[in-house]
């Protein structure tokens, strides 16, 4: 019975886990009117978008918390979004813009 090296499955785990982390970015500073068609709507011309467009919501009230979520279906268009997004003016908002990371 042969072991898992796991010095060689670990890292192409995290390289697999990057790659799909890097077409996702965070968008914060969204002002509490702006909504999923904006979002997307803004950031579509970089690229195509495989994810829903999502704005976060409160779970009791349903109103915008602030910040979303934008996935493409490239690295290249994601980090051409994030370059020309991160802080312009969105509904009178400057939004920030990074890429997204995975919480534990």
């Amino acid at each position: 019975m042969q072991c898992l090296n796991r010095s060689v499955s670990l890292p192409l785990a995290r390289r697999l886990l990057a790659r799909h982390l890097s077409t996702k970015l965070f968008v914060g500073g969204l002002s509490y009117d702006t909504n999923e068609t904006v979002l997307k709507d803004a950031f579509g011309k970089y690229g195509e978008i495989i994810e829903a467009v999502k704005v976060i919501c409160h779970r009791v009230y349903g109103e915008s918390k602030g910040y979303g979520f934008v996935q493409f279906s490239s690295e290249a268009a994601a980090s051409t979004a994030l370059k020309e997004m991160d802080g312009q003016l969105l509904d009178d908002r400057n939004i920030r813009v990074h890429y997204a990371h995975k919480w534990s």
